[in-house]
């Protein structure tokens, strides 16, 4: 919602001033048409050459991402909560190999299937089923399971970082681009210097709106959009982290209770349980 309102004031407000100022739009609309041909054009064709088709799929979805938000919401850092609780729980009182049924199939899971949006997520359950998997084959060193599950958050995080660096880089190439096409303009005014001078100015003036779409486009949209779509990946990345801390404070010997707090301290602070609401759902948990 917020990104629509901020398309909007960028709109009115460059060139609402714009207008206010006495300027002309004639020029601008004259000659965007081509200018944007240029120059979308052209930062779409560098996309194409800079990167994977996975990465330019992953550029389309998110889109729909930097406009809709973290998925992650308050109820399933709740729930991420409460499933890893039963987990370490579980752990605690009947032993790791107690969940190896669990975790060997956990779409069939009654643990896991009781939370279906985190089950969905391959990776967040991949994450919890391997690492559990490697405590079943008495790898219980807090530190090399650490650094392992370290070593998949960072790859994933990379991963999920491409395309807001795909727009990124295209931000960064726009005004350029904007300068190629003002160049175009520029030698296409060349070609008519014996026409009259009020007719070279609405050349020369058609040739900068090459410049202005360039560095309007990369500044006002494109530089916020990757900036937005970032900041989501980086808030969705916590609910891995999550994960990690609470398995490794496991290993180090916490109570259930205590590693789930140590879980909960790093939840993203608009998405973040109280201590209170935490204890009502881990004993609606141990209800169950």
């Amino acid at each position: 919602m917020f990104q629509i309102i901020g398309i909007i004031v960028v709109f009115a407000m460059v060139f609402g001033g714009f207008i206010l100022a006495g300027g002309n739009m004639g020029p601008i609309l004259h000659s965007a048409p081509y200018e944007l041909m240029i120059i979308c054009g052209s930062a779409l064709g560098a996309m194409l050459i800079g990167n994977s088709g996975k990465t330019l799929k992953a550029v389309l979805v998110g889109f729909g991402k930097l406009m809709a938000g973290p998925k992650w919401k308050k109820k399933d850092y709740a729930d991420l909560l409460a499933l890893l609780f039963t987990l370490t729980k579980t752990m605690k009182t009947k032993g790791v190999i107690a969940l190896e049924t669990h975790i060997e199939n956990p779409g069939e899971s009654s643990i896991f299937t009781q939370y279906p949006k985190i089950l969905k997520d391959h990776f967040a359950t991949d994450f919890i089923c391997d690492t559990l998997r490697m405590m079943t084959m008495n790898l219980e060193d807090p530190h090399q399971v650490e650094d392992n599950m370290e070593a998949q958050l960072e790859k994933h995080h990379h991963d999920a970082s491409a395309p807001a660096h795909a727009l990124q880089t295209t931000a960064d190439a726009l005004p350029a681009l904007g300068i190629v096409a003002a160049v175009l303009g520029i030698i296409k005014t060349m070609g008519a210097i014996t026409e009259p001078p009020e007719y070279l100015g609405k050349m020369i003036g058609s040739a900068l709106v090459g410049t202005f779409l360039g560095v309007f486009i990369a500044y006002g949209f494109v530089g916020p959009m990757s900036s937005r779509l970032q900041a989501v990946v980086d808030e969705e990345a916590t609910f891995y982290k999550i994960i990690q801390a609470v398995l490794v404070a496991h290993l180090h010997g916490n109570a259930a209770q205590i590693s789930i707090e140590m879980g909960r301290g790093i939840v993203p602070s608009s998405s973040q349980p109280s201590f209170a609401e935490l204890e009502d759902a881990l004993e609606n948990v141990g209800a169950a």
